[in-house]
C-alpha cells in the first residue's frame, strides 16, 4: 500500500446544522442483483422419512450446495463438505447445510419483495421446505445433509455441538433468521405455509428460550468485564441473525414470546459495545462473548440487527451502539485497508470475503449512513487489495475471498454467492449510493512488531493463538528494561496504542513511554479476573495519553516488572481512503480540523453519525471522533 497523505491544516470551526443529503445517483442503471450462479447451486431432493423430521407438503425439498470450485476451463463444480466417498456418494460432512440454505431462503424472499419475480418466491419455499425437515422436535438443527438426503448429525470433522441439533448454534440463530423473514412474506401469500413457518419459529423460540434466554439478565466474567451469559453459542454475530429473523416477525405482528426474546437477545448485543473514538476497537460491538481481545467481520451483524430491532421494538435506545459501531468502527476499519476478517486484537487476519464485507455493507445502511456505504460496497466493483472485482453481475458469481497478499481465491460457493447478492439486493434498494471505483490508498492504522525494537528478549509461544486472542508474527517482546522502535513518519500526529498483554495481579509491570523528550504516557498492564476467557490475562491495545508528534520517527519504553508487548498500533488523528476521486477521512482527535482534499463536495458527520456540515472539499471539515467524505 500506498498511502496517501492529507495536510492538516488544524483550528476550530464553527459548523452550520445540516439534516440531509442527496447523494449522486449510481453510475449503472441496471439491476446489480443476479440469481443465477445461486440457482446453479440450487438442487432438489426427496429426503428418507426419518423420525422426527417433517416438513410442510410432500415431494422433493430445495436444497442448495456448499461449495462451487472453479475448474480449469472456467466452469464451477458444485461440492459438499469434508472428504467424498464416491462408493456410498457422501462426504463426511454432507452436501447441504442448514447455514446456507436458511441464508439462501433470505436471499430470495429479499429477491422477491423487491421485484416480485415467482421463480425466487418458489425458490424461497423449497429452501425454507428442507430447512424446516432438518429442524427436530426440539426446535434444534441438524446442520448437514447427504446427497440423498439422509441426515448427517454427527459430521467430520467434528462439529459443535455434536450432535448438531444437539443445542444451540449459529445454524438454528440462521434458522430464526430465514423462518422470521420467511412468515412476514409468506403471510400475504401462502396463509398455510405461513402458519407453519409461525409454528416451526415458535417451536425454534421455545429451544432458545430453554437453552440460552434461561440466563437471560446474567453475566460472564471475561478478564474482569461483565459480558452477557444469554447470547447464542456466546456470539453476538450468532445472535445478530436471529435477532434479524425475529425483528421480521415482530414487525408483522409476532407472538408475546417473540417480542420478549427479541427484547433480551437485542439488549444483550447492545452490551458488547467497546472503546470508545480513541480507544480500542473503536466503538465496535464485538462478536464473541468469551474475548475482549477479538473482533473478526464474519457475522458481525451486529449494527443492522440492532437497527432493525430498534425500527420492531421502537427502541431507540438500540440504535446508539448501531451507530456507534457504523459511525465509528467502520470508518477506521475501511482507512486501516479496508474490510479485513480479524483485528485479534492487531489487524492479523487480513484475508477479505464477502461475509464480512456484506455484514458493514448492511450495517451502514441500516442507519443511513450511505455515504460509508459507497466506501464499502466499492470492495466488490475492484476498489480492494487485489484490484480486481470480486462479483460479477453478468454471472452473478462472488469470489470467495482475497487473501493478505492480493490474491484472488475464484471459487464461488454458497456463503459468498449469498452474501454477494444480498449486497447486490441492498445496493439495488439503494441505487442514490454513489459507484465508486478504482485503486483504493490508504493512510490509516500501521503495526510495528513490538520484536523489531531494540532491547527486551523475543519469545516465541507454542502456538500464536491463546484461546481467545492472537499474538502479532507469532512472537513478543518481553520487556524488563528499555527497548526503543524505530517507526514510519508521519506529517501529522499519531495515537500510539502499544498491544500489550494484561495480567491479573497485584503487581503488575508498569510501561512508561516517550518520544524523544516527549513524554507519552504510563501504562499499567493490568486485568480483572480471566473467569470464562480460555486464557490468563488480556491481549489489548491501550492507547497512551499524550499522541506521537507529528515527524517523530523513534518510541521508547521503559519497563518496571517484565512486561509482554505484541505491537505498536500507529493511528494518524485523520485517517484516509481515497477510492478514485472520492475519499473517507475518519478522525480521532479531540479538535474540529480542516483538512485539503481534492474535489467538489465535502459532508461532515459526528461522532453519532449526524450530518453536521457540508462544505467545498478544498477545505473539508472533519469533527472531532467524526468522519467526513469527499465526493468529486
Amino acid at each position: 500500500m500506498n498511502p496517501t497523505r492529507r495536510t492538516v491544516i488544524g483550528g476550530a470551526i464553527a459548523v452550520a446544522a445540516a439534516s440531509s443529503v442527496t447523494l449522486p445517483a449510481s453510475a449503472a442503471s441496471t439491476r446489480l442483483s443476479n440469481l443465477a450462479h445461486l440457482d446453479f447451486l440450487r438442487a432438489s431432493v426427496t429426503p428418507p422419512a426419518t423420525p422426527g423430521h417433517t416438513t410442510f407438503g410432500s415431494g422433493p425439498v430445495g436444497v442448495l450446495w456448499t461449495y462451487a470450485d472453479r475448474q480449469p476451463d472456467g466452469s464451477y463444480k458444485r461440492i459438499g463438505g469434508g472428504s467424498y466417498d464416491a462408493s456410498t456418494n457422501t462426504y463426511g460432512q454432507g452436501a447441504f447445510n442448514a447455514d446456507d440454505i436458511a441464508r439462501a431462503a433470505v436471499v430470495y424472499l429479499r429477491h422477491w419483495k423487491q421485484f416480485h419475480e415467482t421463480a425466487s418466491l418458489d425458490a424461497a419455499r423449497g429452501l425454507l421446505r428442507s430447512l424446516t425437515f432438518l429442524q427436530s422436535g426440539s426446535g434444534n438443527v441438524v446442520l448437514w445433509m447427504q446427497p440423498d438426503g439422509t441426515l448427517n448429525p454427527s459430521a467430520d470433522p467434528v462439529e459443535l455441538p455434536d450432535p448438531s441439533d444437539s443445542g444451540p448454534s449459529y445454524w438454528l440463530a440462521r434458522t430464526v433468521w430465514a423462518l422470521g423473514e420467511g412468515y412476514a412474506v409468506f403471510r400475504k401469500t401462502d396463509r398455510a405455509f405461513a402458519s407453519f413457518l409461525r409454528d416451526r419459529l415458535e417451536l425454534a423460540i421455545g429451544a432458545l428460550e430453554r437453552q440460552v434466554l434461561v440466563r437471560y439478565g446474567q453475566y460472564n466474567v471475561v478478564d474482569g468485564r461483565r459480558l452477557p451469559a444469554w447470547l447464542i453459542v456466546n456470539g453476538a454475530d450468532a445472535t445478530s441473525e436471529a435477532v434479524l429473523g425475529l425483528s421480521a416477525y415482530v414487525e408483522v405482528g409476532g407472538s408475546p414470546r417473540a417480542r420478549r426474546a427479541l427484547t433480551q437477545f437485542a439488549n444483550g448485543i447492545a452490551a458488547m459495545a467497546a472503546g470508545s473514538t480513541r480507544e480500542w476497537p473503536f466503538r465496535a460491538l464485538m462478536p464473541w462473548g468469551e474475548s475482549i481481545s477479538d473482533w473478526h467481520a464474519w457475522g458481525a451483524q451486529m449494527p443492522s440487527a440492532l437497527a432493525a430491532a430498534s425500527h420492531a421494538l421502537g427502541s431507540r435506545k438500540l440504535l446508539a451502539p448501531a451507530l456507534g459501531d457504523a459511525a465509528g468502527f467502520t470508518p477506521l476499519l475501511m482507512t486501516a485497508g479496508g474490510p479485513d476478517n480479524g483485528w485479534l486484537p492487531v489487524p492479523i487476519d487480513r484475508t477479505q470475503i464477502a461475509y464480512g464485507v456484506d455484514a458493514r455493507l448492511q450495517g451502514v445502511l441500516s442507519v443511513g449512513l450511505k455515504h460509508v456505504a459507497a466506501f464499502v460496497a466499492a470492495w466488490y466493483f475492484g476498489a480492494n487489495r487485489a484490484g480486481q472485482p470480486m462479483y460479477d453481475a453478468g454471472t452473478g458469481r462472488t469470489y470467495d475471498g482475497i487473501s493478505g497478499d492480493g490474491t484472488i481465491n475464484r471459487n464461488s460457493g454458497a456463503e459468498s454467492s449469498i452474501h454477494g447478492q444480498l449486497s447486490m439486493l441492498a445496493l439495488d434498494a439503494h441505487p442514490d449510493v454513489a459507484r465508486l471505483t478504482g485503486t483504493p490508498s490508504y493512510d490509516g492504522l500501521q503495526i510495528v512488531e513490538a520484536e523489531s525494537g531494540s532491547g527486551g528478549q523475543v519469545v516465541t509461544p507454542p502456538s500464536a493463538w491463546t484461546g481467545e486472542s492472537q499474538w502479532s508474527n507469532g512472537s513478543y517482546l518481553s520487556l524488563d528494561g528499555t527497548a526503543t522502535w524505530t517507526v514510519p513518519a508521519s506529517s501529522q500526529p499519531r495515537l500510539v496504542l502499544p498491544v500489550v498483554n494484561l495480567i491479573d495481579t497485584p503487581t503488575p509491570a508498569r510501561t512508561t513511554w516517550t518520544a524523544g523528550s516527549r513524554g507519552l504516557g504510563t501504562l499499567t498492564h493490568v486485568c480483572g479476573p480471566q473467569g470464562i476467557s480460555a486464557a490468563a490475562g488480556a491481549l489489548l491495545p491501550l492507547t497512551l495519553g499524550n499522541p506521537l508528534p507529528a515527524g517523530a520517527t523513534s518510541l521508547t519504553a521503559k519497563s518496571q516488572g517484565t512486561a509482554q508487548l505484541d505491537a505498536l498500533l500507529l493511528l494518524p488523528t485523520v485517517s484516509s481512503l481515497r477510492i478514485g476521486d472520492a475519499v473517507l477521512l475518519a478522525s480521532v482527535d479531540t479538535h474540529a480540523r480542516v483538512v485539503s482534499v481534492s474535489g467538489k463536495h465535502s459532508y461532515s458527520y459526528d461522532p453519532s453519525g449526524k450530518l453536521v456540515a457540508r462544505g467545498n472539499a478544498s477545505r473539508a471539515l472533519v469533527v472531532p471522533g467524526g468522519f467526513t467524505v469527499v465526493l468529486g
